[in-house]
């Protein structure tokens, strides 16, 4: 795996190094001796899934607070996404700030996104699916969010969402929490 760091500390792109042959190739997509040689939390708690039927559904701005904080290793294994992380960590000298990457089950890529950074998506395919490495199980008491249009964050998404929950609808600006 190739560890590519963002404008956001602590927030990577990682690519594959696939060992190739007549066959098709092998790849590893996760290492915990790699993750902490680059000084990343290599504890998976839970793995999940998010089906996503349209091409333009949103989930995100989400985040859970201490002591619930959680990593997430983000990849795509059907369709498409742009990825965005959010660095919530008070203090921080990167604090309100996003990167975004397009994440697609052709170029295999992955986004980690540490503690203290929210995380949200778009789909940018019908029938896509996203697999999530999670370092904390879910606690519903520490869970946070914030509209994924927030002006104080301006991310500039690649689409505007069709699809949006009611509860993300709702969430309000990471300015005022």
């Amino acid at each position: 795996m190739k560890f590519s760091q963002t404008k956001i500390p602590g927030v990577y792109v990682l690519a594959l190094e696939p060992a190739r042959d007549d066959r098709g190739f092998f790849a590893r997509t996760f290492c915990a001796d790699a993750f902490s040689r680059q000084g990343l939390n290599p504890q998976i708690a839970q793995v999940s899934v998010s089906f996503n039927a349209s091409q333009g559904t949103l989930r995100g701005m989400h985040y859970q607070t201490h002591p619930h904080e959680e990593a997430k290793l983000v990849r795509v294994t059907r369709g498409a996404i742009f990825d965005v992380a959010v660095d919530v960590r008070p203090g921080s000298d990167t604090y309100g700030k996003w990167t975004g990457h397009t994440l697609t089950e052709e170029n295999r890529q992955s986004l980690w996104i540490p503690e203290g950074c929210a995380h949200g998506f778009v789909t940018l395919e019908d029938n896509t699916e996203i697999l999530y490495q999670i370092s904390t199980p879910y606690e519903p008491s520490s869970a946070r969010g914030f509209a994924w249009n927030d002006p104080s964050v301006g991310i500039l998404w690649p689409m505007v969402p069709r699809k949006i929950s009611d509860k993300d609808q709702k969430l309000g600006s990471l300015a005022k929490p």
